[in-house]
């Protein structure tokens, strides 16, 4: 079974009847909602809201009941993707340019478990470029603040050769600092520059990881202790 596939029907074992489930954003998390699809199909009765209109999307075709952000009290697990997890918990996310909607999902949550494939376990985050998401209004100005804080950046295109619009009608741009020792204090400037709306820096807040890997075989991995 493909790596990501196999993380991803994992996760669906943590969802029970009467649940309000986020849903996350991405290649995993595709696979992720197709399972929900069929346990909705065998009777599983849970609410959902998605991170992404294409998640949204999927998931009304699939006949998982999809909910308000207004009618939503209490989110009690989030399943969503990353590019990258660090040895602390740490993650990149946004390379499905969902970060800003993922991160307010994620904060909403109880509990935030991420499902990845063996290949995003990283010993320091950085390798995938650190996504962005930045306001049009003079985004040159914001660009060079970014470059001030020692990354090489690129504005996200989109296939007709335009800027790459996020649901939010936002730019991003997709910043390569190099390895990153220190994210949490990259976090903070990052929201100290006042053209960035969200940057895809999540910290301290997966409560689970859910490993996929090549032979088919899931590790569940539960938050290291501070």
């Amino acid at each position: 079974m493909d790596a990501k596939r196999a993380a991803a029907e994992r996760a669906v074992e943590w969802l029970e009847d009467g649940m309000t489930v986020g849903l996350g954003t991405g290649s995993t998390v595709y696979h992720f909602i197709q399972a929900v699809g069929r346990k909705v199909a065998d009777g599983l009765t849970i609410k959902a809201v998605a991170t992404s209109v294409r998640s949204e999307q999927l998931a009304r075709q699939l006949g998982i009941p999809m909910i308000s952000f207004s009618d939503v009290e209490d989110i009690d697990v989030t399943i969503d993707g990353a590019d990258e997890v660090d040895p602390e918990w740490n993650l990149i996310k946004g390379g499905g340019g969902a970060l800003l909607r993922e991160k307010i999902v994620a904060d909403a949550s109880k509990r935030l478990i991420v499902i990845i494939d063996e290949s995003k376990l990283v010993r320091h985050l950085g390798q995938f470029p650190l996504p962005v998401e930045v306001v049009p209004f003079a985004f040159e100005l914001t660009q060079r603040k970014l470059r001030q804080l020692g990354c090489e950046l690129r504005m996200r295109m989109a296939a007709d050769a335009q800027p790459y619009r996020t649901d939010n009608g936002n730019f991003t741009m997709d910043c390569e600092f190099g390895p990153i020792e220190q994210p949490g204090l990259l976090a903070d400037a990052l929201h100290r520059i006042p053209g960035v709306v969200e940057h895809g820096l999540f910290i301290g807040m997966a409560a689970q990881v859910i490993v996929g890997r090549s032979d088919g075989t899931v590790d569940v991995l539960d938050r290291p202790r501070p």
